[in-house]
């Protein structure tokens, strides 16, 4: 009897230790309608109420997200799925704890009204932290011979003529290039998930070792941010000036029309094209559409699974 008492009260020594921990939240990038949904979770309390400590720290540029998650200076990022794929392939397990993200946001926008199909040669802008592994896979497939030129954020060589094209988020940098005076046609923008690449982006991940022995604050955290997201669905202006509180306590330079759009296109992106809804989950077919394109063009190892991903 005693000892089954002891082992009660161990196991909820435990648990309470587990509930008392805190969460470091990375986003992939600086503060922006991107990650309203988890700005709203904090600011309304929906962590709190939830029982987890999150506290959200923005990467910076001599520390990204995964750096960060590397080093155990924070528990939880955001990552695209083709960017799991690549870190689980090095040798990282992780675990998508939420999946925001139902369809790709990727696009081509080429100068001059052009087809992006029909400019084979030519210089195309890529970030240089990566995301472009999409748009690599297509130019092999369709044979364009791109030449990718390193960018490091915006749209100023592109607006700037000095390159043909860029690569862009429906969500961002496409209305930075609109809010910059730009006349684009649809002729002149090849989206991605018009042609075959549909894969999921955003979604929220840990290592698997962390998330092993911390399955009941990750599942909260998970709930909790999945809460602040069907809020911002809801009142999406008043998501909108949560948004603006972080940008602004960030200093970040953008503006309120910005980041109002960016944060529509970000929610339509989050309903599912077949079922119309938020599933708020990983698909595996989108799984395994990207794992196959990226060891199709070398860019993984080996096929990365489905279940490799998820809590099994």
């Amino acid at each position: 009897m005693r000892a089954s008492l002891v082992t009660i009260l161990l196991c909820l020594a435990g648990l309470t230790a587990e509930a008392q921990e805190e969460i470091v939240f990375t986003p992939q990038w600086t503060a922006q309608a991107q990650f309203a949904g988890y700005y709203v979770a904090e600011a309304k309390g929906f962590y709190r109420e939830a029982g987890v400590k999150v506290k959200i720290q923005h990467p910076s540029a001599t520390q990204p997200a995964m750096a960060r998650l590397r080093s155990n200076e924070c528990q939880a990022t955001t990552l695209q799925l083709c960017q799991a794929l690549e870190i689980v392939d090095d040798g990282i397990p992780l675990v998508n704890i939420l999946q925001t993200s139902m369809n790709n946001a990727m696009v081509i926008v080429s100068a001059k009204d052009k087809d992006p199909l029909s400019q084979k040669g030519a210089r195309v802008g890529i970030w240089s932290v990566g995301f472009g592994q999409l748009a690599i896979c297509m130019s092999i497939k369709d044979h364009l011979d791109y030449q990718w030129v390193r960018i490091a954020q915006g749209v100023n060589l592109f607006v700037a003529g000095a390159l043909d094209a860029t690569l862009a988020m429906s969500y961002n940098e496409y209305y930075q290039l609109i809010q910059a005076g730009m006349q684009i046609s649809d002729k002149a923008v090849y989206r991605f998930c018009d042609h075959g690449y549909n894969v999921q982006e955003d979604g929220v991940y840990m290592t698997r070792e962390y998330y092993q022995t911390h399955r009941q604050q990750a599942r909260k955290f998970a709930e909790a941010s999945r809460k602040g997201w069907e809020w911002a669905a809801q009142h999406p202006d008043e998501a909108l000036d949560i948004v603006m509180q972080y940008v602004d306590k960030d200093r970040i330079a953008t503006n309120r029309t910005l980041q109002r759009l960016m944060l529509k296109e970000v929610l339509r992106l989050q309903v599912d094209r077949e079922s119309k809804k938020r599933e708020f989950r990983l698909r595996p077919d989108m799984v395994k559409l990207a794992s196959r394109l990226m060891v199709d063009n070398m860019m993984l190892g080996r096929e990365v699974t489905y279940e490799e991903l998820i809590d099994n």
